[in-house]
């Protein structure tokens, strides 16, 4: 009825001279478009509608939230991820939004956030970076939604980076009261150091994953970093180590373990040599070497900057 076309004539630069009416109808055709599944031309239609709307506009925020949700449904995940970096900054900026609605917002994004997170390649990372690094969204998840700590949990265990970031995890998981196979995973290892209830919580953990839409595709790279984190602490309490009981804890067969062994002392460098002769894993003194001490520690300090950055923007924007 508004008689816009779907192909987008339109040029970047000249002046339409659109009145505020006429934009509303482009918002509704791209609304209509995503509500007949054409997420395509919805995409470009919500994008037009924000570049052009005022932040203030009485659609602009469903534009945004709309435009993200086209992305994710046409699984563009690059710009999906750049969509959930433009909501992030323009919640971060809602100055005429409650405490309470920028919470909600949070919420909302980070439920939104696991589809792309979970499908972009450097996804896992982001649960990392944003969830748990980022304090406005960690205060989001304890205050709204502590089932995410499933998510970023699972995102620890298989990431590269679990040794520099598993304290803080720990850390948040013995605040809150919200459990799972996962986290208890987790916590059996890294708290109380129990071996049986780690193997018997790995197993409930396969029947999450496989049940759980977000991360049921995680599952083998999941078992695989669990069992790699079983059999590295177990090595690093013990002294010597009998395979046949490292086989045991791991359920493989000893001639199975003692090759996974080999890879996890190489993948961990750990100091340790294989008895094969007697089925044992001899333990020597490990000690982490000076400039990977250094290396873990400001890791991270560019994360914490740029926090510092935002905060000190957004007291200059408020005159404080």
């Amino acid at each position: 009825s508004s008689g816009i076309n779907a192909e987008w004539p339109l040029r970047p630069g000249e002046n339409y001279q659109f009145e505020r009416e006429r934009l509303d109808d482009v918002f509704h055709y791209g609304k209509f478009m995503y509500d007949v599944g054409n997420y395509a031309i919805a995409s470009t239609n919500l994008d037009f509608y924000r570049n052009l709307a005022p932040a203030d506009s009485k659609y602009y925020s469903s534009a945004q939230w709309g435009k993200l949700a086209s992305e994710i449904l046409q699984q563009n995940w690059e710009d999906a991820m750049e969509e959930l970096e433009r909501l992030k900054d323009n919640i971060s900026s809602a100055l005429h939004l409650s405490y309470s609605e920028i919470l909600i917002q949070r919420a909302w994004l980070i439920h939104w956030g696991l589809f792309v997170y979970f499908n972009h390649p450097q996804g896992r990372d982001s649960i990392i970076d944003v969830f748990l690094h980022q304090k406005p969204y960690l205060n989001a998840i304890q205050t709204m939604c502590p089932h995410i700590l499933r998510y970023i949990t699972t995102a620890v265990v298989i990431s590269k980076r679990r040794g520099t970031v598993i304290k803080e995890l720990i850390k948040v998981l013995q605040q809150e009261t919200y459990k799972d196979p996962i986290t208890e995973f987790v916590e059996s290892l890294y708290v109380n150091f129990d071996f049986d209830e780690a193997q018997a919580k790995l197993k409930e953990c396969t029947t999450v994953i496989e049940n759980d839409f977000f991360i049921v595709g995680c599952l083998e790279e999941f078992t695989e970093n669990a069992r790699l984190i079983i059999s590295e602490i177990f090595c690093r309490i013990h002294q010597r180590i009998e395979i046949d009981m490292l086989a045991d804890n791991l359920n493989m067969e000893p001639a199975e373990a003692e090759k996974w062994v080999v890879n996890m002392i190489r993948l961990a460098h750990l100091d340790a040599k294989i008895d094969s002769k007697n089925g044992y894993v001899v333990m020597g003194g490990t000690q982490v070497p000076v400039y990977q001490k250094l290396i873990d520690k400001t890791k991270d300090l560019h994360l914490k900057a740029n926090s510092c950055c935002q905060k000190i923007d957004k007291r200059l924007t408020l005159g404080i």
